[in-house]
């Protein structure tokens, strides 16, 4: 009776919990530093590469995505249909009705008041014939990233009185080329009485019809020029996704009555090209992601191969001190999976690190996909746990005797 009761306490396992299979797992990283500092090492170099390699190209990709986006990706003009009879009219309310569609972010409007600009009452008025004078709504600049190239553009508080920005061939033509802060501001006549000019705009390379205009604002259009309200052309930006199918809209939008009068504007060939670059680009992440992850594989796997072999002494006395196979199983599964995954912290630091540098000596934005960071540590434990498997089975394998013959 005593010599069974002895055999089931020799045969009873002593259970061990996460805090002791952790510790048990770190014995190899506190007692072999070195080693363990260039085998993270060599994890963290692969996980940095594929940080660097997705980064960089995603923060040039960025500097390329404004670069297009500056060229009006995202922007329609939306207009009256040319040579009807009678000549066609967007309603006064369209401009509202377009807000209303819900991937459109930005919408501005001008109305031809068909009204002459001259520089004076005594010019012939067939002179400037091909120069319009429009009405414009505050935030047209925006809209169409125009840009002044001196003084101010209309404000809520002169939108009412009799002022003018001219576009910048207008201007040239009117003899108006700098305007002097402090200096009373140039006069020109537009329809009945004279306007002052208070800014003058650059080239607009996203409206070019802009350059040969005088705008004005909305309510002294109204009031003085005979200005009827309707917009001849609406400016729309939208989400750049979403921007074919704001535009398969818009016309029902702008004249639910009439779509037929409504000409919207086809998407910028600079979208296009975004677009394509942008696919290109996803395509070359990939690609070297992959090489990247597979090549701080390798280094994990040959790296816990190496360091189970060389500790066969201490799995042998592990093992005739009464340790079971699963706790040497686990002991080395997670010795693997610390080892990767303080390479995989450490890749994901330094290759943040790196891409941000280099990203700011460029002037690029900084963009570091979240997936691929994410990656990176994830990817490190998995091949960690890869790694390890194979070494930790055919060590728990080792007999007691045949394992301390290593010593």
């Amino acid at each position: 009776m005593m010599g069974t009761e002895t055999s089931a306490a020799r045969r009873r396992t002593i259970r061990l919990t996460p805090l002791d299979v952790l510790g048990l797992g770190s014995i190899g990283l506190r007692t072999r530093r070195g080693r363990a500092a260039l085998s993270a090492l060599g994890i963290a170099i692969g996980i940095a590469t594929m940080i660097l390699v997705t980064g960089i190209p995603s923060s040039s990709q960025a500097h390329l995505d404004q670069q297009l986006s500056a060229l009006g990706t995202n922007l329609l003009q939306v207009s009256a249909t040319p040579d009807q009879d009678p000549p066609a009219t967007l309603p006064e309310s369209a401009i509202a009705m377009v807000r209303r569609i819900g991937p459109v972010t930005e919408v501005s409007a001008a109305g031809n008041t068909h009204t002459r600009i001259a520089r004076s009452d005594h010019s012939d008025p067939d002179q400037n014939g091909d120069l319009a004078v429009l009405a414009a709504q505050p935030d047209l600049p925006g809209a169409v990233d125009a840009k002044l190239a001196s003084g101010h553009w209309l404000t809520p508080a002169n939108a009412s009185l009799p002022t003018a920005v001219l576009g910048a061939t207008t201007a040239s033509r009117m003899g108006i080329t700098k305007l002097v802060p402090g200096q009373a501001a140039p006069l020109v006549w537009i329809g009945p009485q004279q306007f002052a000019v208070v800014g003058i705009l650059n080239p607009v390379p996203l409206a070019p019809d802009l350059d040969y205009t005088a705008l004005v604002g909305w309510p002294i259009a109204k009031s003085a020029l005979g200005f009827g309200g309707n917009p001849s052309a609406i400016y729309v930006r939208s989400i750049e996704s979403q921007l074919e199918a704001v535009r398969a809209v818009l016309q029902t939008t702008v004249y639910p009555e009439k779509p037929a009068e409504v000409t919207v504007s086809r998407p910028s060939d600079a979208l296009t090209a975004k677009r394509e670059t942008q696919a290109s680009f996803s395509v070359l992440f990939v690609g070297l992601a992959a090489v990247a992850l597979l090549v701080g594989g390798i280094g994990v796997a040959n790296t816990m191969v190496i360091s189970v072999l060389e500790r066969r002494s201490e799995i042998g006395l592990r093992r005739a001190l009464g340790a079971t196979r699963g706790q040497i199983r686990g002991q080395f599964l997670t010795e693997s999976v610390l080892l990767a995954g303080l390479g995989g912290l450490v890749g994901t630091a330094l290759g943040t690190i790196a891409t941000a540098g280099y990203a700011r000596w460029n002037a690029w934005p900084i963009v570091i996909p979240v997936q691929s960071a994410a990656l990176g540590v994830l990817g490190a434990v998995v091949v960690g746990v890869l790694a390890g498997l194979y070494p930790s089975i055919r060590a728990s394998r080792l007999m007691p005797t045949q394992a301390l013959a290593a010593v």
